[in-house]
């Protein structure tokens, strides 16, 4: 009775301190994301005042570079950052597991040819990559999406590999394979569930990483390009401020930072309650 009772004690745990505070913030982020419309004071691009305003009662953060408020475009800024960070992740998990999982099942020609190539794109510096791909393609949402999905799939790719490899020699899934299962049930019904662990925690990772490669090539002048605001293009906007004591560009930079940490907190949460229900189905 006690050791079959031992899951249902660790699934009703209480959420730690950390893990609350991380979905605390990210619950905010995305809570300010999604109804940045409504929430906003101003318009994106209306100018307001006079340039870098310092805080007051009506402008809470003051005004960038332009005179516009820069709560306002904080908020949509959230918008933007989260909205390519989120859909590039999903692609990049997509793409990068489906054809980790494929070439671990298949093996011989079609593994080596596609890790080969995987290796290839990961030869290149991402950064370098990226820029010069997008200084030759338009600088819109759709490519910097595509840009970032595929670039961070071969991380994916190489991980969900590695992970299927493992995986596809247990003996579970060779008594699929004799039951006559195909390729497509064992990658879907038995390797995936049992990947799920390392994966969710490398998702939290590669969200955050794509954060900061947008924000990356925004402050590089190749990511969101104005009239649309993101946090890292605001930086960029912003920065000449700092010398002249200006906390305009510090804004953005915190809230990227509290971004990244918020999510990887939740990550780290969600990996460590899916290991340790696992590790008491097994007990029991």
């Amino acid at each position: 009775m006690s050791v079959s009772a031992a899951p249902l004690v660790k699934a009703r745990r209480p959420i730690p301190i950390g893990a609350a505070i991380g979905l605390l913030f990210t619950g905010l982020f995305l809570s300010t994301a999604i109804f940045a419309p409504l929430i906003a004071p101003h318009p994106l691009g209306e100018i307001v005042s006079d340039v870098w305003m310092p805080t007051s009662a009506k402008f809470p953060l003051g005004t960038d570079n332009l005179g516009r408020d820069l709560l306002s475009r904080m908020i949509y800024g959230a918008r933007t950052t989260i909205f390519i960070a989120a859909v590039a992740t999903a692609l990049s998990f997509t793409l990068g597991s489906i054809l980790g999982f494929t070439v671990a099942v298949v093996g011989g020609w079609f593994d080596m040819t596609m890790s080969r190539c995987v290796d290839l794109l990961m030869s290149i510096p991402t950064m370098i990559f990226s820029l010069v791909v997008l200084s030759v393609l338009p600088s819109n949402i759709v490519t910097l999406i595509l840009v970032m999905g595929v670039l961070d799939s071969t991380r994916v790719f190489r991980l969900s590999r590695a992970v299927a490899a493992d995986i596809n020699a247990m003996d579970f899934v060779e008594a699929a394979k004799l039951r006559g299962e195909g390729k497509w049930w064992v990658i879907f019904a038995e390797i995936l569930p049992n990947a799920l662990s390392p994966l969710v925690s490398e998702l939290g990772l590669r969200f955050i990483f794509a954060v900061l490669f947008l924000s990356a090539l925004s402050f590089l002048g190749l990511g969101v390009q104005p009239p649309d605001a993101d946090w890292g293009g605001m930086v960029k906007e912003n920065k000449d401020g700092i010398v002249f004591g200006i906390s305009a560009a510090l804004m953005p930079a915190a809230a990227i930072g509290a971004l990244a940490i918020s999510v990887n907190l939740v990550a780290d949460w969600i990996l460590n309650r899916t290991t340790d229900l696992k590790g008491g189905r097994g007990n029991g």
